[in-house]
């Protein structure tokens, strides 16, 4: 791996450095420059139309920036170490100076961990910038580029070119038609998690928060709700019974008010007006100088902020495409595909809330809501397979699954086969291929527990994801594409994606499997899921 040095004193700055991002990687090839086929001529250097302008919008806005190329035309002897530097003095000529490259000169058949999809020049370019790999975005044009992001843990963007192929820009999870547009959206995300300014400083007495849904809906809200807390002298979080559990688990609440909400629940009952009564006299009771309701992208806030009205809260802040009235003193607005995380971040930023500097927008749990992990599991470091969801078109089919267990197993790794009650049967099958049977031993707070130590979880979309992301254990995601995987996939941890990014049940939001024979997960192959593990690093010892 080649490296060029950094710049001193570009460095981001402790206290004052933004939110979201320290730095931009960006791939060479088709991203920055046009795609010439191991180009050792700097005549031959031409620009993407528009990259210096973005380029220096970023820079402007204190990001680092660095370029993360795979150049095997050293390897092949294409061109040498001086032409490809000669080419590169040629780029930053034309666009700028870069605080640091970083290159792969090795080809496909070299097995280095350095040639993108593996993570190891995201790595080195964080180490390079002075950050880590959780603080950068890559930019690239093909599928290698954002899947070494998401390996790192990394966001990625991809920008598709000619050359990239259909099933890429179906995996991807950020999409930019350029490079000036993936600019403009980066530093939208980055401005949009900052307070708005007349409300720096200015601290609340009580918040009530709102996330009444799924276990793993509550913990991607996490960071938001730690950001009101800064600013709260006392948060009350309202959630539902399918989320109370993971809502004990999180830091910056100091009271839960349990309710269904039959707007938001996905098997609800007849609302009651009894209920709805009796809901508004306990929401009155709390005696909350605001409220900021969080929802997923297809949720409307406008069904509670009625009965926060009818509550007497003052100041409501919520998410609403839909004309709100008078029921919301802040309407946010948020753009398709951002992470759900951000997007409830985004929202706490403008009902007047942020992190504070010393604290990352990431999932995080509080460490005494989580019991000691069973002394008979051994050391850390096994692999957690968790092949159930609450949603079963999410769920990974039980025969691959069982063909996972077998594979991981004979790869030297100990699988731990996690899963709820109703699921033993599931859990037991699946163990009996290879790994130890905990299904129905756990409550979440165990299985937080669990997750915790391991070296990492195989696991579809569902909470499980969100404990390991928590935890800042990879994840290899299993991913069915009835949702978007930019919104819901694993949050700022080591991920690699495996699945059918476009079968027929993307984006249907289906609860249940509306396509015969699972096709977005029965065909991933085991020795996929091993093969992952080794580009997370993650070892069959059972180390990390």
């Amino acid at each position: 791996m080649y490296a060029g040095a950094g710049r001193a004193g570009s460095g981001p700055v402790e206290g004052t450095r933004p939110v979201l991002y320290d730095a931009v990687l960006l791939d060479r090839d088709g991203t920055l420059i046009e795609d010439v086929p191991y180009n050792g001529d700097p005549e031959k250097v031409r620009p993407v139309p528009g990259a210096r302008a973005a380029l220096d919008r970023l820079r402007a806005a204190g990001l680092r920036l660095a370029v993360v190329t795979n150049q095997s035309g050293l390897a092949r002897g294409y061109f040498g170490d001086e032409q490809m530097r000669a080419v590169h003095a040629r780029i930053e000529e034309l666009l700028g100076r870069f605080d640091a490259w970083l290159v792969c000169p090795h080809d496909d058949a070299d097995g280095c961990d350095c040639r993108k999809p593996a993570p190891g020049l995201v790595h080195a370019a964080a180490r390079e910038l002075g950050t880590r790999a959780s603080r950068c975005v890559l930019v690239g044009d093909i599928g290698r580029d954002v899947a070494a992001a998401l390996a790192a843990g990394a966001a990625g963007v991809l920008v598709p070119t000619p050359v990239t192929r259909p099933e890429e820009v179906a995996a991807a999870g950020w999409l930019a038609s350029d490079l000036p547009a993936a600019v403009d959206e980066i530093l939208r995300r980055q401005q949009a998690v900052h307070t708005v300014p007349g409300r720096v400083g200015e601290r609340v007495g009580t918040a009530l928060v709102v996330r009444s849904d799924s276990a793993g809906d509550v913990l991607v809200t996490g960071p938001a709700i730690r950001a009101v807390a800064a600013g709260a002298q006392r948060v009350v979080l309202l959630c539902g019974p399918r989320g109370r559990a993971a809502a004990d688990l999180l830091p910056g609440v100091d009271e839960i008010l349990e309710h269904p909400l039959p707007w938001i629940d996905p098997t609800p009952a007849p609302v009651d007006p009894d209920a709805m009564r009796t809901l508004a006299a306990r929401l009155a009771a709390i005696g909350a100088d605001e409220a900021v309701v969080f929802t997923s992208f297809h949720q409307s806030a406008l069904p509670l902020a009625l009965l926060l009205r009818m509550a007497g809260i003052r100041r409501i802040s919520a998410i609403s495409d839909d004309y709100p009235g008078s029921l919301l003193d802040v309407r946010h607005r948020v753009p398709v595909g951002v992470p759900e995380p951000e997007r409830a971040l985004s929202l706490a930023a403008a009902a007047g809330h942020r992190l504070p500097g010393d604290d990352e927008p990431v999932l995080r749990l509080r460490p005494d809501a989580l019991p000691p992990r069973p002394a008979d599991l051994g050391d850390p470091g096994y692999v957690v397979l968790h092949p159930g969801s609450a949603a079963s078109s999410r769920a990974c089919p039980p025969e691959l699954a069982a063909r996972i267990a077998g594979s991981l197993t004979a790869a030297g790794h100990r699988v731990l086969v996690t899963g709820g009650s109703d699921e033993r049967d599931v859990t037991a099958r699946v163990a009996a291929a290879g790994g130890t049977d905990l299904g129905g031993r756990t409550d979440l707070p165990g299985l937080a527990a669990i997750v915790a130590d391991a070296g990492a979880v195989v696991v579809g979309n569902t909470g499980p994801a969100h404990l390991a992301a928590a935890a800042g254990v990879p994840v290899v995601s299993l991913f069915a594409p009835t949702v978007p995987f930019g919104q819901w996939g694993p949050y700022r941890v080591p991920t690699v994606r495996l699945g059918n990014a476009d079968a027929p049940c993307r984006d249907t939001r289906a609860a249940s499997c509306p396509v015969p024979a699972h096709p977005c997960l029965s065909g991933i192959d085991p020795a996929e899921v091993v093969e992952a593990l080794r580009v997370l690093a993650v070892s069959g010892g059972g180390g990390r």
